[in-house]
């Protein structure tokens, strides 16, 4: 039988417990869960400090995919997508979700848990991790967002 995917997950405090139900449903699909932290909504963190470990574990090799929470989802997207490795959406719904695998092959997704709801969000988060890239004419696309080395 073969190791189930690890998918990592971070958020800030804001976030926290939409994290949590994430965590959970990630659970339920058979993942495996590399939590990044914060591990609490009551003390105040700094999302580009999940941004960047979501982004270290990956390219450390930890996970190949993740999901990352903060209050908007704004904030941590934008941490996340500094490093030239990762492909960060932000995320509203099941279409956004689709979408943004099959053309844009992201690699993480964001979520706001002031801006959707749990509910939306699951249903969002199983799209992202079911949907693969559509390759063809967004390949070339998709490279042009990754500096070359």
């Amino acid at each position: 039988m073969p190791d189930k995917e690890i998918i990592g997950i971070a958020s800030d405090h804001a976030g926290f417990e939409l994290k949590a139900a994430l965590k959970a449903e990630l659970d339920a699909l058979g993942f495996g869960v590399l939590d990044l932290g914060t591990d609490s909504a009551t003390r105040s963190v700094d999302y580009p400090d999940f941004g960047r470990a979501m982004a270290d574990a990956i390219k450390a090799g930890k996970i190949a995919r993740g999901v990352v929470v903060c209050g908007t989802g704004i904030g941590i997207s934008i941490a996340a997508n500094r490093h030239p490795w990762i492909r960060c959406a932000l995320v509203h719904d099941e279409t956004s979700a689709r979408l943004t695998r099959q053309h844009n092959d992201a690699n993480v997704m964001a979520v706001g848990q002031r801006l959707i709801g749990v509910e939306t969000a699951k249903a969002a988060l199983r799209v992202f991790f079911t949907t693969p890239f559509d390759g063809g004419r967004h390949v070339q696309r998709v490279a042009k967002l990754t500096p070359a080395s």
